[in-house]
C-alpha cells in the first residue's frame, strides 16, 4: 500500500484506475494500526487493485475531499466512482467478497 503526502496524487489514481483502494487513517487512532496491516495482507490478494493510504493528520483536507468523520476509512473507487465505502470497524471477510465479485465482474 503507497502512503501518499498530496491529495492531488490521490485524486489522479482515483480517477485513471480500474479499481483503487483508499485507506484513510490517523496516528493516534489505534483501530487504525490493527486494521492496517490485514488491508495490506488482503490487498496481495488482488495485485490489480492500486492501494493508496492517506493520513488524515498530514493531509486535512482529506476529510472534507472524501467527506470523511470517522477513521479508518477504507474506500474502493473504479475509475472516480465510489464503490464501497466502509468505516470504523471494516469487516476485512466483507470488504474480501465484495472486491473479489468487483474484480470478477470487470474481468468478465
Amino acid at each position: 500500500m503507497e502512503k501518499l503526502t498530496k491529495l492531488e496524487q490521490a485524486r489522479q489514481i482515483i480517477d485513471k484506475e480500474k479499481l483503487s483502494l483508499v485507506y484513510i487513517s490517523q496516528p493516534s487512532c489505534s483501530v487504525c494500526h490493527g486494521l492496517k496491516p490485514q488491508i495490506e495482507g488482503l490487498m496481495e490478494t488482488y495485485p490489480e487493485v492500486k492501494a493508496i493510504h492517506l493520513d488524515a493528520t498530514e493531509i486535512p483536507e482529506v476529510s472534507g475531499e472524501f467527506q470523511v468523520f470517522t477513521v479508518p476509512v477504507v474506500l474502493v473507487y473504479s475509475e472516480g466512482r465510489e464503490l464501497i465505502r466502509e468505516a470504523r470497524f471494516v469487516p476485512v471477510g466483507e470488504l474480501d467478497y465484495q472486491l473479489n465479485k468487483l474484480q470478477n465482474a470487470m474481468n468478465a
